[in-house]
């Protein structure tokens, strides 16, 4: 085994540690029979829906890609290769990354490095910016119920932190000298200037980021629970942004104690917030299932004469 691969072992087996600690901490508190109970009441006709909105999700999230490429590529090679990325990041999380993937295929597709790679980095960037664009308004919206609870200063906080970080990273150019990143940064630089093309991949990650939290309105609803709009477009982009810290193996024990806290703020109890947790991870899970079969079917990616 190379130093490399060592390495990379030694990654995994501490995002499995982090999950499994996190979650038996969720589990313990919870009670495992309390969960248990919870997911037996779930009506399945919700829990399908779920994974079909998610796959619109990855459709329209392979229309904003196209967009960012300013339709260089057909949309359902776009589309194909989002399935493929979201197989590997909620089934191969330890082995390599979705958004990788979709670089990889982009890049053996057209030869060209900085622009696979910035355009899956722009994709992403501009989701999570529309994400956190609907938790500052919804913030803002429910302010004196925020403030109730102290956490009226979470979301601005973190949008702040947001552009503070956006600005040091791309303003400053860091790591400009090397020829990947420089290439990178043209691209990057080259679509800000395209402000049309901006204003429709935003508009449709604010589409692709409330239908996420649609997903969660309807696995809840099949648990027979009722959480308000108000506290869904607040706490879905901080339970969003805590899964993405890199200790864990696709946001498992973060996801579920995010939600417990979370939720539990609105009078939902800690078993039921884990089931949705759980149920939700397993609908995007289900929904992810199709990348599986795009992946046998792409073979190995070719570069386009």
């Amino acid at each position: 085994m190379s130093q490399k691969q060592l390495k990379n072992a030694l990654i995994i087996a501490l995002k499995i540690t982090v999950s499994g600690l996190l979650l038996t901490f969720v589990l313990r508190r919870v009670g495992l029979q309390n969960i248990l109970s919870h997911l037996k009441g779930m009506d399945l006709r919700f829990f399908v829906l779920s994974s079909l909105i998610y796959l619109v999700t990855i459709f329209l999230a392979s229309l904003r890609w196209g967009i960012l490429l300013k339709h260089a590529q057909p949309w359902k090679k776009l589309f194909s290769l989002c399935l493929i990325g979201s197989f590997f990041n909620h089934f191969m999380p330890g082995a390599v990354g979705g958004d990788a993937v979709k670089a990889y295929y982009l890049y053996k597709e057209t030869g060209q490095g900085g622009s696979s790679l910035g355009s899956v980095f722009l994709d992403r960037y501009i989701g999570y910016f529309a994400l956190l664009s609907i938790g500052l308004i919804s913030g803002f919206a429910g302010h004196e119920a925020l403030k109730a609870l102290g956490l009226h200063w979470l979301t601005p906080s973190l949008f702040i932190l947001f552009l503070a970080g956006s600005l040091l990273f791309f303003g400053l150019r860091i790591g400009r000298r090397f020829k990947a990143v420089a290439d990178f940064y043209e691209f990057f630089h080259d679509r800000l200037r395209d402000r049309r093309a901006l204003v429709y991949a935003f508009l449709l990650s604010l589409v692709i980021q409330v239908l996420t939290i649609v997903e969660i309105y309807i696995i809840s609803l099949g648990l027979d629970q009722h959480p308000s709009f108000t506290a869904l477009f607040v706490f879905v982009p901080l339970i969003i942004t805590v899964m993405a810290v890199p200790i864990s193996i696709s946001g498992l024990g973060l996801r579920e104690g995010a939600f417990v806290v979370l939720f539990g703020l609105t009078g939902i109890s800690a078993e039921a917030s884990t089931s949705i947790s759980f149920l939700w991870f397993l609908s995007v899970m289900a929904g992810s299932l199709v990348g599986l079969f795009e992946y046998l079917l792409q073979g190995k990616p070719r570069r386009s004469p």
